[in-house]
C-alpha cells in the first residue's frame, strides 16, 4: 500500500499574506486593494485555465496591479508600485500555527509536499528562511503541471509526481475553491479555518476541519485519512 502524503497550499495557507496590504499603503493606495487585487488575480487564472491556457502567478499579479492601481497611483509611479508590491512576495513569513504543525507531521512519518498556483521559487524561499525546507519532499508548482488549480490536472500532476494514489494524498487549503478542485480529482481535504468562518455550501464540503496545521498529526498518521466531511 502506497504511503500517504500531505500536499499543501502556499499562498494564504503557508504563507501570511497580511503584510503586503503595507506595501499598498507604502505606493499610495489603501490596504483594501489586497483583496480586491488578489480575487482578480485568481479570477483570471481560473478564467485561463478554463480556456486551457496558463500565465505565471508572477504575470498575473502584475497585470492586475496595474488594473487596480490605475487612477490610484500617479501614471509614471504604476510601474514601481507594481514592482514594490510584488517585491514583497519576498519577506513573508508562515502563519504563526505553520512551522510547529509542520515539524509534528514529519515527524510523524508524513511524506510534505506543496502544489502552488505560484512559481516554486515562491516556496523554495518560504519554507527555507522558515528552516522547514528539509520537511517537505517536493515544492510544486502549477507551472510544471501546465495549468492551474481548481483544474483536475494540476491535482494529477501531484499525484503523479509524488507515485501516490489520489484518495492517498491529503490536499490541505484554507480557500474550498481549492479543496473542491481536489475532492473532485479524487484527493482527500482538509480545510485550515483558522478564522472560523463559515464554509460555502457551493462548494463540496472538505473531509476535516483544522483550525491550526498541527491539528492534521493526527488525521495525517492515523490508519487512514477518511472522508468524515464529505457526504
Amino acid at each position: 500500500m502506497p504511503s500517504r502524503a500531505v500536499l499543501f497550499d502556499v499562498n494564504e495557507t503557508l504563507s501570511d499574506m497580511a503584510p503586503l496590504a503595507h506595501r499598498f499603503s507604502e505606493v499610495g493606495a489603501g490596504p483594501h486593494l489586497l483583496q480586491t487585487w488578489f480575487a482578480a488575480l485568481l479570477r483570471d487564472g481560473f478564467a485561463l485555465a478554463a480556456v486551457g491556457e496558463l500565465r505565471t502567478f508572477a504575470d498575473l499579479g502584475r497585470e492586475g496591479l496595474r488594473a487596480v492601481l490605475h487612477g490610484v497611483v500617479p501614471a509614471a509611479d504604476v510601474e514601481s508600485a507594481v514592482e514594490h508590491v510584488m517585491s514583497g512576495f519576498a519577506g513573508l513569513g508562515l502563519h504563526p500555527d505553520v512551522a510547529d504543525g509542520v515539524r509534528a507531521l514529519a515527524d510523524a512519518g508524513v511524506r510534505l509536499a506543496t502544489l502552488s498556483n505560484g512559481g516554486a521559487a515562491v516556496g523554495e524561499r518560504l519554507l527555507r528562511d522558515a528552516g522547514l525546507r528539509d520537511r517537505f519532499e517536493r515544492v510544486l508548482s502549477v507551472e510544471d503541471a501546465g495549468v492551474w488549480k481548481p483544474a483536475a490536472g494540476a491535482y494529477r500532476y501531484a499525484v503523479a509526481e509524488l507515485g501516490v494514489a489520489p484518495s492517498d494524498l491529503l490536499m490541505v487549503a484554507v480557500h474550498p475553491w481549492d479543496l473542491h478542485g481536489a475532492a473532485a480529482a479524487g484527493l482527500s481535504t482538509a480545510w485550515v479555518n483558522r478564522d472560523g468562518r463559515t464554509w460555502p455550501e457551493t462548494f463540496r464540503r472538505p473531509d476535516h476541519e483544522v483550525a491550526a496545521v498541527g491539528e492534521l498529526v493526527g488525521i495525517a498518521a492515523g490508519p487512514a485519512a477518511g472522508r468524515a466531511g464529505r457526504p
